[in-house]
């Protein structure tokens, strides 16, 4: 069952499964914590422990009125979250911009980071911005027309259609372009050095198609920013729905060596 916890100015809607090494997930745009459906159980069965919310102003996650929901926010809630848990030093696996959110953690207290993987995520300002131009352009009333549109352009799986379903009708397409206009590249644009310093063990897994954030220009920059072994997975950008048993095995994997 999801649990909720008030934080200072969000309402936050999360699932807490398992036991043992604490993985903190953090999924991305447009995505809510039902990203990581089919991987979580897996990892629980591998003696883990998940922690997934929805994100703030995503899913079931709600803000108070007149606050950001950018990923500068987004770090600062999940570090609430951490302290709210009681949890000490979490390995933080993070998909998309979800991922932009991971490295200001990361760079804000590296020391209570075990570890980090990213997925399919972001490096330094390159967010695939182009991507969500039409949503951030979206009329306001208009908003009930985004769900079928993404829907058609995403809902390839069943899983997918379910977790864009959060933003049916007014309220969710309003809710969805309240965090894409919130989104900034600047944020992350000029840490590149903190992270390096940092040292915090990483992974970056990567699908082999995934056609927003690109293996080279991406995927590559950032792994060498992070001292970090890149895996190639057999999907597109969206790698915990589409090859969750890879996903699975490369963090379970990954965590194995943390001690």
């Amino acid at each position: 069952m999801p649990t909720s916890l008030h934080l200072k100015s969000a309402e936050l809607t999360l699932d807490d499964a398992g036991s043992g090494t604490p993985i903190l997930m953090l999924h991305g745009f447009p995505a809510t914590r039902l990203l990581w459906r089919d991987v979580v159980p897996m990892l629980v069965g591998q003696g883990l422990r998940a922690i997934v919310p929805d994100l703030v102003g995503y899913g079931a996650s709600v803000p108070h009125d007149g606050v950001r929901v950018d990923m500068a926010s987004q770090a600062r809630w999940m570090w609430e979250l951490v302290d709210a848990l009681g949890i000490e030093r979490p390995v933080i696996v993070a998909h998309d911009v979800g991922s932009a959110a991971a490295q200001l953690m990361v760079v804000a207290s590296p020391h209570r980071v075990r570890g980090l993987v990213v997925l399919d995520g972001v490096y330094a300002g390159e967010w695939a911005m182009d991507a969500v131009q039409s949503i951030r352009g979206w009329a306001s009333a208009e908003a009930h027309r985004l769900f079928p549109v993404l829907a058609r352009r995403l809902g390839k799986s069943e899983l997918m259609r379910e977790m864009l379903a959060a933003y049916a009708g007014e309220s969710g397409g309003r809710r969805l372009i309240r965090a894409a206009c919130d989104l900034d590249p600047g944020q992350t644009s000029q840490i590149g050095e903190s992270l390096r310093a940092s040292r915090v063990p990483a992974l970056v897994l990567w699908g082999r198609d995934d056609r927003y954030l690109s293996v080279d220009a991406v995927a590559r920059p950032l792994a060498k920013l992070l001292g970090a072994p890149l895996e190639l997975l057999p999907g597109g950008h969206f790698t915990p729905v589409d090859c969750p048993g890879e996903v699975s095995r490369a963090v379970r994997d990954f965590v194995s060596t943390l001690g």
